[in-house]
């Protein structure tokens, strides 16, 4: 992943079909990018190309990382997701052990009623759809989950290729729901929903106490990056 600001050395960024025919890559001045760690910056689709062209394009005289959402979630695909695959599926597997949605509220009411609303219509499309079945508890002790599910949800997570296990993984990791993750790469919701859906109990907090400069700063971090992977998943598919 891209992290350090540095001086931009170039005045063109451009997508070009890759000489093999095989994908996109990116040009800056008529080179291709690599990744951050060296490695070969090949893309699947020329409007996600695009994209990442687009991002380098608006750098100004310092290039930002954090401006790059795109590009920062292809080289992580690249980088990270492609070499440790199994460790990313095993990992993402794992939070259906602990997934948020199935960790309710035992008071007060209106939020108990406000999970629910929002949380058990996924739990019962992961069921139906996925047959994927958990558990739901109160309070935060861990509770078991069938193993005949946690298969079912590993060959879900293990179907996606790497470009889209990165998708995945994005929203799982800022939602703290797998189960959120799928509906998403499914189509179910869209990550506004997620957003919705993962700040539920921050949001409910706000509402309650009044704002809170870090609560607020971690709500408006997690809703770009959900949003930017939603992003991602409509160029990943050509839209």
């Amino acid at each position: 992943m891209l992290t350090k600001t540095i001086n931009r050395f170039y005045k063109k960024a451009e997508a070009a079909a890759d000489d093999s025919g095989s994908g996109w890559r990116v040009h800056l001045d008529g080179r291709a990018v690599k990744s951050p760690a060296k490695a070969e910056f090949l893309l699947p689709s020329e409007i996600l190309a695009r994209e990442i062209a687009a991002e380098w394009d608006a750098q100004g005289e310092k290039v930002q990382p954090a401006t790059m959402p795109i590009m920062q979630l292809a080289a992580t695909a690249i980088d990270r997701v492609r070499p440790h695959r199994d460790a990313v599926i095993a990992e993402l597997t794992g939070y259906g052990r602990s997934d948020l949605l199935c960790y309710r509220a035992s008071f007060p009411k209106d939020l108990i009623e406000r999970q629910a609303r929002a949380w058990q219509p996924l739990l019962d499309w992961a069921k139906s759809d996925l047959d994927v079945a958990l558990a739901v508890t109160e309070g935060v002790m861990p509770i078991s989950q069938d193993d005949q599910s946690l298969l079912r949800l590993q060959d879900h997570v293990k179907s996606f290729d790497d470009y889209h296990l990165t998708a995945l993984h994005s929203l799982t990791t800022v939602s703290g729901s797998v189960v959120i993750g799928l509906a998403v790469m499914k189509r179910e919701i869209d990550a506004q929903h997620a957003f919705e859906c993962a700040m539920l109990d921050e949001e409910y907090a706000i509402e309650q106490w009044g704002d809170d400069a870090e609560a607020v700063a971690r709500c408006e971090r997690h809703k770009a990056e959900l949003l930017a992977t939603g992003r991602y998943l409509e160029l990943l598919s050509g839209s």
